[in-house]
């Protein structure tokens, strides 16, 4: 997307220092089949009935070859009952908020499969309406998560409290990535900080995150899709 190279550009990062992910959530496979035909390989899904469903219908309409290529992140809250498909079928899991998760997720991914790649979800605001662990128990979540087999525990994912102030917005970005920072620095061997959507990829990318989940701005309003969690 041209706004994602102008806000790298304009924050002085590196082209191609940011990963797009296609937020595909209650869009038909027709129209991640368009994307898909644009160069997209990564989407991301909050439900994980939804999810598999689309990938069935999506090895069908691309061909086994096309569809193998795509690179599926599940987004939304992870359910004890869901933990199964979703070792078995995603390849990133972005929400991991509990150590019960993440062991349950890290004994069912299949050894034929290369490890699932996790990001904790972090909750900085305190919202009891929003999923992730607090800042000062997300150290201690890493230190679990990272000694996982079948797990590869990449970084962190964070889902702010919505503001139109710019300036707002990149203070909420900043401490999520002064979070990542300081969990490197007590060792932890994270890549990835997800964080941003289409409001405010700009301040996400001035603060440092290396993938943003995109939505509205790639599919346009969402379409009414019949799901399943």
């Amino acid at each position: 997307m041209s706004r994602i190279a102008v806000a790298v550009a304009g924050a002085g990062r590196a082209p191609g220092s940011v990963r797009l992910l296609a937020v595909s959530k209650t869009h038909s496979p027709a129209r991640i089949a368009q994307v898909e035909a644009t160069g997209q390989r990564a989407f991301g899904e909050n439900y994980v009935q939804e999810a598999i469903e689309k990938m069935d219908a999506l090895a069908n309409s691309l061909g086994e070859s096309r569809a193998r290529a795509l690179e599926w992140h599940l987004i939304g809250p992870v359910q004890s009952n869901k933990t199964r498909a979703a070792a078995e079928r995603f390849d990133w899991v972005q929400s991991v908020d509990r150590e019960k998760i993440a062991r349950r997720l890290s004994q069912q991914r299949p050894p034929n499969l290369a490890p699932l790649n996790v990001l904790i979800e972090v909750n900085l605001s305190g919202e009891a309406s929003k999923s992730g662990v607090a800042a000062d128990q997300a150290a201690a979540l890493a230190r679990a998560v990272a000694g996982l087999p079948r797990l590869r525990l990449r970084g962190l994912m964070a889902i702010p409290a919505p503001s139109r102030d710019h300036a707002v917005q990149r203070a909420r970005f900043r401490a999520v990535r002064d979070l990542f920072e300081r969990l490197r620095a007590q060792g932890a061997e994270l890549d990835t900080l997800s964080m941003g959507m289409s409001d405010d990829m700009e301040a996400a990318i001035a603060e440092g995150a290396t993938m943003v989940r995109i939505g509205s701005a790639i599919f346009g309003a969402r379409e009414k899709v019949k799901s399943a969690a």
